[in-house]
């Protein structure tokens, strides 16, 4: 009997089991779409963006030269008309903030120039001419000294103190020298004849007194204090406070971040010669006290016995 109900129970579970196959399916379909309530939105497939550069911006860059040296024999034309060479501008004893551009530039240009001449302006206590000179290139042979002296001039009123005119050169000059110029400084440009513009990069160049590249700005926008780190680190010394070269001295350009950051191992040497100032600072007054007093006391003692001996010599 026992085996009979457990066979039965077992034909149930069996039997239970399949209808729940066949039933189980059916059971899972959706309900019927109910048409009061709104379908749900479609996918929209975006567009693929390609990470390919324009064709009309290929090979538009600015190489870094750092260290190469300028050829500072090309000759250019001075705002004034005046034939010049490069060389003029670099005295050896004050950097120099070199730039390219066209004056005829609708954008990118005017970017460049504006945000040098805020960058100057905040930097508190220099002026171009003074610490540093400023020269501006046109790499468009077709522009004018004409041109130049308006831009100029347009900038120095901008700057709000003539004196900077003495210190903010624009030239213009032949294909040739331009080319020359654009080359040792990594400049790479090109015409474009669709738009009837000239493609290329922006940034400021920063040159040693005699001529080496020495540090890139990139971009349309310089923080003065990166400026003038800058150009007391191009000046090698010879510009610049005492306050300009400790922070140099602690801080290195990082050209991924375009500044200056900490250098941590300058930072600790920094450290330690501060605790070996303070600790002798501290301690040559305790030894030249300590050698006064021992002076003091051998000296003390010399006078007594000289006493005594004077009063042997009178009871005598």
């Amino acid at each position: 009997m026992r085996t009979f109900r457990n066979t039965k129970i077992g034909a149930m579970l069996i039997a239970a089991a399949s209808v729940g196959l066949v039933t189980g399916p059916a059971a899972a379909q959706p309900a019927p779409a109910d048409p009061a309530r709104p379908a749900a939105p479609k996918p929209v497939q975006l567009p693929e963006v390609s990470t390919e550069l324009p064709e009309e911006l290929k090979g538009i860059t600015i190489i870094e030269n750092l260290n190469l040296q300028l050829p500072l024999d090309l000759e250019f034309t001075n705002e004034a008309g005046e034939t010049v060479q490069l060389g003029r501008y670099f005295d050896g004893q004050r950097p120099v903030i070199l730039t390219l551009v066209y004056f005829g530039c609708p954008m990118l240009c005017g970017l460049v120039s504006n945000a040098q001449l805020q960058a100057m302006k905040d930097i508190e206590g220099w002026t171009p001419g003074k610490e540093y000179q400023a020269v501006t290139v046109s790499f468009d042979p077709r522009e004018t000294h004409e041109l130049a002296a308006q831009k100029k001039q347009n900038y120095v009123n901008e700057y709000g103190d003539p004196a900077v005119a003495q210190g903010w050169h624009f030239l213009t000059g032949r294909q040739d020298q331009i080319e020359k110029l654009a080359a040792a400084t990594g400049f790479r440009y090109r015409w474009d004849e669709k738009t009837k513009q000239f493609a290329h990069a922006a940034a400021l160049m920063i040159v040693t007194p005699d001529g080496r590249l020495s540090r890139y700005l990139h971009g349309v926008g310089y923080d003065p204090k990166v400026l003038r780190l800058s150009l007391v680190e191009a000046s090698q010394g010879k510009i610049g406070t005492t306050t300009d070269h400790v922070l140099l001295y602690c801080f290195q350009y990082d050209p991924a971040r375009g500044a200056y950051t900490l250098a941590a191992r300058n930072l600790m040497a920094a450290g330690a010669a501060l605790t070996v100032i303070i600790m002798t600072a501290w301690l040559v007054p305790v030894w030249v006290r300590g050698s006064r007093r021992r002076r003091e006391n051998e000296g003390g003692v010399g006078r007594q016995m000289t006493n005594d001996e004077i009063r042997m010599t009178n009871d005598e």
